[in-house]
């Protein structure tokens, strides 16, 4: 019997891309990118999102270092797009960071949800996010009193899929692995991460891409979690 349901954080609960759109527009206006050639706000912000996509995933890894991936990010956006190496604006990435943490856009039904299932388990947080950021995130999204554990990645000092950071958090929640589940959107991170470790796992696909093979349960919206617990 389930009695600890773990969810990650980012792209889960709090809408990253939704929060990083908002933010990103600003400061597109704030350093007038359309000055330095990029004439599309959207168009920026399509090609950071498959770059901070693609170095997450090597950050999830151990590929790549917290400030690897800070530095290259809208580095390596910047200059896709055409934009000269000494013309790129070093302090998009701090401003980035200082701002989009303060943004409160969550999936929809996740208050309906978290409410919900708050009666009847207990909540916790595993989180590769930055500490920092991801501590902001929880605190002005008002996530903070759904949840008893927030386990940090940069805390435990490995990331998931690591085993090691699912043994902590389950050490920490004085939880079994057979009265535990992971809810989160990245398959190789939160779902076979936690697979990997011996625990039940529901994959986040509001995108609803082709579920692997190796996937036992999916989910669209957080809402279809009413009907399951």
């Amino acid at each position: 019997m389930i009695k600890h349901i773990f969810f990650d954080l980012d792209h889960t609960i709090w809408d990253f891309d939704r929060n990083a759109q908002e933010t990103l527009i600003e400061l597109y206006e704030v350093y007038a990118l359309k000055s330095l050639g990029l004439h599309s706000a959207q168009e920026f912000i399509d090609r950071y999102t498959e770059n901070n996509h693609r170095l997450w995933a090597k950050y999830h890894l151990g590929e790549i270092t917290k400030e690897t991936l800070r530095e290259e990010r809208f580095r390596s956006t910047f200059l896709e797009l055409g934009v000269k190496p000494e013309h790129v604006p070093h302090q998009f990435e701090d401003d980035y960071v200082k701002i989009s943490p303060t943004k409160t856009n969550l999936f929809a039904g996740a208050e309906k949800v978290l409410t919900y299932l708050q009666k009847k388990y207990q909540l916790h947080i595993i989180s590769n996010g930055f500490k920092e950021t991801t501590l902001t995130k929880m605190e002005l999204s008002g996530l903070n009193p759904y949840f008893t554990h927030v386990i940090i990645s940069e805390d435990v000092g490995v990331n998931k899929p690591n085993r090691i950071i699912f043994e902590h958090a389950l050490a920490k929640a004085s939880a079994q692995k057979e009265e535990s589940i992971m809810i989160g959107d990245s398959l190789e991170a939160d779902i076979r991460g936690a697979q990997g470790f011996g625990l039940k796992a529901i994959f986040f696909n509001p995108l609803n891409i082709e579920k692997p093979a190796d996937v036992e349960w999916q989910i669209s919206s957080l809402e279809e979690l009413l009907h399951h617990f």
